[in-house]
């Protein structure tokens, strides 16, 4: 009943507002559409930077390009970039990961606003992105490339930092929801606005879907639906105490409940497992300016867990087998920076950044060959960064970032990166040129680190270093006609040394290497004063260096391009096609790994809108609309086409 609602109101608005259009007044109030870029970015150097002064390759995604889309997950908003690889193991709630630059998942540091998502316990500490909305979202930077100096572990292929809107104007409360294929039904309440030196913003979402089978469809005997739920809470509250002195603090907290299946492919179907997932963070930050705002001062804390429970008991079709696990981590971050503007030619970045982190797991399971368990005993670990940057701008034309960082582990020691970034602009041609140099490290996981062995073999090692990435790039970008037409040409390189793979005998080792090298190249336009077009493609040659293979699930080719227009009768239209070439992955048969090859795919995505009045709109979606049969990940379900409708208004 509950999932039927949404759609009725949905036919109802739309029958309205095709009978009783937009006034006059109301066309008039509609905003004009935003720039093709936002103006500014604050992940590349910590402080906020003007687009055309950053050397790094940057993409944005603004409010106004995340509601276009019309999409709910973080994920698949992200999806519609050429930079980014995304694998997903079946329909929304699924585990899923993305890779940047042919990297491996777990070398992408995921922020929220500053704050590290990247999951402590997981083996290999990546970040799940199967449970993320998009609820609350202002807007999400990615930086390509290695990021360490500035962010320590994790950011060997580059940094995602998804940035939670803040409260503005007059007080708010918006009403949105929408249903459609899968059984999807969701709902979303969100307050928020400035009065005064107080601003907040407070966001409650809820989606469910019936969903389809994790395992795959086309393959024999998979055809129970594995469902999912998912509520997240969040708030953001700041105050400005003084004209040189303001607070935040910022929370969000995810509970979701993924079925599952055994495994993809053949009869992987499962009736009854799930996956409970919890997660929760909080950063209280405070600001403080002196010397007539030339010293920033931010002094920021915060915390983060996470609590995966899986379970799987026996069933008709496993009489004899079942499984359960719990994986708990925490990690506590303490960032002190310190932002000098000693000149107009230079800004001096350093700071402090102290970060513990603790986690558990425990998993037990029954089958034809008798009971079996893993445990690993809580296991801690902490590191302590200090950071230096030097942003300079010379004549408005030269801008370069030039800095370093010393990190100081408690297991493997010392880490020592450094990152160089010039660019230069020519005023008579809008051409500008750019180029980075940098390194990147990533710490050993606490289980890679510490599991305990089994009758088998060794597992975790103490003695495992670090993994590292030398990687540069350099580029081209122009503008034509006033900035109206962009265009951009970036070509890169990064090497990875020390990768810590498994062996059966020897546990954890640093044995792997890596190169990876391609071609990133972009094109945006404004054709009119609201009608915009974006397209990227990227070609990314990722290789093992002991193998001379292709690594796996990256896809030497991704093009995509985004349109955005409006319509007659008040109604605005976004499109996107997103094609991903051909890669390889693991198929297992008889206990054995193969290589094979998965096919190459194009998705053909709309979102129709219309502005029923000056505070509300209805919106239609359509996803897959090729209807392509595809995969991301060997064996496992992805939808065909799709349709959502929704409605959202605010008083």
């Amino acid at each position: 009943m509950k999932r039927s609602i949404v759609p009725l109101l949905v036919a109802l608005a739309l029958a309205w507002s095709l009978a009783w259009p937009a006034s006059e007044t109301e066309k008039n109030q509609k905003l004009q559409p935003p720039d093709l870029t936002y103006n500014l970015v604050v992940t590349a150097t910590r402080v906020e930077t003007p687009g055309r002064e950053v050397a790094s390759s940057v993409v944005v995604l603004t409010r106004a390009d995340l509601e276009k889309t019309r999409k709910a997950f973080v994920l698949e908003a992200l999806q519609e970039l050429a930079g980014l690889s995304v694998q997903e193991n079946g329909p929304p709630g699924s585990a899923a990961t993305i890779m940047l630059r042919g990297a491996n998942s777990e070398h992408t540091l995921i922020l929220m606003d500053g704050v590290e998502l990247n999951d402590p316990i997981s083996p290999s500490r990546s970040f799940d992105f199967g449970h993320l909305l998009l609820a609350g979202i202002d807007r999400i930077e990615v930086i390509l490339g290695p990021q360490s100096p500035l962010y320590g572990s994790d950011a060997l292929g580059g940094v995602i930092n998804i940035i939670t809107r803040r409260g503005e104007g007059r007080s708010r409360l918006s009403v949105s929801g929408f249903g459609g294929s899968y059984g999807t039904g969701s709902g979303r309440v969100a307050f928020s606005g400035s009065p005064g030196r107080l601003n907040y913003a407070l966001d409650a979402s809820y989606l469910a879907m019936a969903g389809f089978s994790s395992a795959g469809s086309a393959y024999p005997e998979n055809t129970e639906k594995d469902g999912y739920s998912n509520l997240s809470l969040s708030g953001r509250l700041g105050y400005k105490l003084l004209d040189n002195l303001d607070f935040d603090i910022i929370l969000r907290e995810t509970l979701a409940r993924t079925e599952l299946d055994n495994f993809g492919g053949d009869f992987g179907d499962d009736p009854n497992s799930r996956q409970d997932y919890n997660q929760f963070f909080v950063r209280g930050q405070a600001r403080f300016r002196l010397l007539k705002n030339r010293w920033e001062q931010r002094l920021a804390f915060s915390f983060v867990s996470h609590d995966r429970t899986y379970d799987n008991p026996v069933d008709s079709l496993h009489a004899l087998d079942s499984e359960y696990g719990t994986y708990l981590s925490r990690q506590t971050t303490l960032d002190w920076q310190h932002s000098i503007y000693a000149h107009e030619t230079n800004i001096i970045t350093f700071g402090l950044e102290a970060q513990g982190e603790d986690g558990r797991s425990e998993y037990v399971s029954n089958g034809i060959w008798g009971p079996s368990q893993s445990f690993f005993p809580r296991r801690s670990s902490n590191t302590v960064g200090f950071y230096l940057q030097d942003q300079i701008k010379l004549g408005g034309r030269f801008f370069a970032t030039v800095g370093g960082r010393l990190d100081i582990h408690n297991q493997f020691g010392r880490a020592v990166t450094y990152r160089l970034a010039p660019a230069y602009i020519i005023e008579a041609t809008g051409t500008k040129l750019k180029m980075t140099l940098g390194t990147g490290f990533k710490s050993p996981s606490l289980y890679q680190l510490y599991a305990p062995g089994t009758m088998w073999g060794p597992i975790g090692s103490p003695d495992l270093r670090p993994e590292t990435s030398l990687g540069w790039d350099a580029g081209v970008e122009q503008t034509l006609f006033g900035g109206r037409i962009s265009l951009g040409a970036t070509y890169f390189h990064n090497d990875f040394r020390n990768l810590i793979q498994f062996d059966f005998a020897r546990g954890y080792t640093n044995t792997g290497r890596a190169v990876a090298q391609g071609l990133e190249v972009f094109a945006s336009a404004r054709l009119a004063s609201d009608i915009s077009v974006q397209a990227g493609f990227n070609h990314t040659d990722s290789r093992d260096e002991a193998t001379g293979l292709s690594l796996l699930r990256r896809p030497k080719d991704k093009f995509t391009v985004r349109l955005s227009s409006p319509l007659p009768e008040d109604f605005n239209l976004a499109v996107s096609l997103v094609a991903v070439g051909a890669r390889d992955d693991l198929e297992f048969v008889n206990f054995a790994a193969i290589r094979t090859r998965l096919k190459g795919y194009a998705l053909l995505n709309a979102a129709l809108s219309r502005e029923i009045s000056s505070r509300g709109q209805i919106f239609l979606r359509l996803d897959n609309i090729l209807d392509q049969k595809y995969e991301t990940i060997y064996g496992y379900g992805t939808p065909r086409f799709s349709i959502y409708a929704g409605l959202n208004f605010s008083l």
